[in-house]
């Protein structure tokens, strides 16, 4: 068997409750649900990070983010650069000779040609630096060059430029990261397409996130055909997921509130409803599809997996991986899995004890969000606008002083204790049932922030 092609899918802050096959139809995503039907569903699978910048490093690297230098989703802070040592899958495919390309959104360096995608081992850049952009009136780059909006709704030309990409590299073996922007805002979506949702009651916002969905989905159909037509279904791996988990926010018809099966939390926590995102993969040449692995899977884990099944090397061996390579485990092998997994995310520098989790086997420890750490300043806010529609005012980063440290007062960080096994929905705390688990699970988590923490990033885990 000839090393696999790789097509990495992720998809920006959709939930499972956006995906027809887990929301009753309220959706229609047959793309998306003939990988769940023909591949391999992840039931427990899990990003790295709430929120965008810090889950992609981590996904790109197999290093919890916090090691990689990308610690928010502020890129005119660069917050959300991967250190320039970092490798990563495209570093270490394009140096084993694949085509490596990525289409959509990067948000791993916005600014600085050091942390240009073509500068990390894309060898083709077709989207967007930064976080976000606007649908209709977009502004991309297109390997080496600008261009502008043309009339394409953006997920079509994402579309567009996969199907491209798949004819132009049929005949070597490819890594192409698609990472779509939607159904991250703004939330737009072709005209027309959102009344049949707003037909059957849904909120204004939401009728538009679901027909983003929808027209991400129809994007998703044609690559697959594509890869049908190209002759290379059976011997490429396909992986679908999203960065993290639904934002719900918003008020009065700007809300975004929905269906996503129940789980607690949403996009910037650590709860399930942030963290546990969709996972399938689908590789007809190396493993059985039409199943379900429970085992729990880490973004972290796809470095290692995605290089063992390509056959490829580490390009920085120095460098510690925290995933593991689960290939045992997607072939049905008796194989150990990882017991514990980490989390943690608040604003400008990690705060040790603010919006962290950690499991261990089925039992999860959650250290709420403080508000004080989640709040972003005017100018920053005003810059992540700034960036997306007039980009050419910007070459670096802000270099002024980051707010200063917020100050968490006794009793505000509140432990939670989940036992996922028997409730994966987190409904009921059992720490005050089990305070010297509670105690032991806390222990490990300083543990773990305190040695994946980069020299230079001022990390805290506690402050009175």
């Amino acid at each position: 068997m000839s090393r696999p092609n790789i097509l990495q899918i992720v998809a920006d802050d959709l939930g499972f409750g956006d995906i027809g096959c887990f929301n009753f139809g309220m959706t229609e995503t047959p793309g998306l649900d003939s990988l769940y039907r023909d591949g391999i569903e992840l039931s427990q699978h899990y990003s790295a990070s709430p929120v965008c910048a810090p889950a992609r490093a981590a996904l790109l690297t197999g290093r919890y983010s916090h090691r990689t230098g990308a610690i928010d989703t502020l890129d005119g802070r660069g917050l959300d650069r991967i250190a320039t040592e970092e490798d990563t899958l495209a570093d270490c495919l394009g140096a084993s000779g694949y085509a490596t390309g990525l289409i959509g959104k990067w948000h791993s360096g916005a600014l600085a040609e050091e942390y240009h995608p073509t500068s990390r081992g894309f060898s083709e850049f077709v989207g967007f630096q930064g976080g976000w952009m606007d649908y209709w009136d977009w502004t991309i780059q297109k390997n080496g060059t600008t261009a502008r909006a043309d009339g394409r709704y953006l997920t079509d030309v994402w579309t567009d430029e996969a199907v491209d990409f798949l004819q132009a590299h049929s005949d070597e073996p490819f890594y192409l990261h698609l990472a779509y922007n939607a159904p991250h805002a703004p939330f737009q979506a072709p005209e027309g397409s959102e009344q049949k949702h707003l037909d059957r009651g849904n909120n204004p916002a939401v009728a538009v996130l679901y027909a983003m969905v929808e027209a991400m989905d129809a994007g998703i159909v044609r690559v697959l055909a594509e890869l049908d037509r190209l002759g290379l279904r059976d011997n490429t791996l396909v992986m679908f997921t999203s960065d993290n988990g639904p934002q719900m926010r918003g008020h009065g018809p700007q809300a975004t509130d929905r269906f996503n099966c129940g789980f607690r939390g949403s996009k910037g926590h650590t709860y399930e409803g942030g963290i546990r995102v969709p996972g399938i993969i689908r590789w007809p040449d190396g493993f059985e599809g039409g199943r379900r692995v429970d085992e729990m899977v880490h973004f972290t884990d796809w470095y290692p997996t995605i290089l063992a099944a390509t056959e490829a090397s580490t390009v920085n061996a120095s460098l510690f991986r925290d995933g593991e390579n689960m290939l045992p485990v997607l072939r049905g092998d008796a194989g150990s899995v990882p017991e514990q997994r980490f989390w943690q995310w608040n604003r400008y520098r990690p705060l040790g004890v603010c919006n962290a989790a950690m499991r261990d086997g089925h039992w999860k420890l959650v250290l709420p969000e403080i508000a004080s750490a989640m709040h972003v300043t005017p100018d920053d806010l005003e810059m992540d606008r700034a960036l997306r529609y007039e980009p050419e005012r910007f070459s670096h980063i802000l270099t002024d002083a980051l707010p200063p440290v917020p100050r968490v007062l006794p009793g505000e960080v509140r432990p939670e204790l989940y036992n996922l096994a028997v409730d994966p929905l987190e409904l009921n705390d059992l720490a005050e049932q089990e305070p010297q688990r509670v105690l032991a699970m806390r222990a490990q988590l300083e543990a773990w922030f305190n040695e994946v923490n980069r020299p230079e990033v001022e990390a805290i885990f506690m402050t009175t």
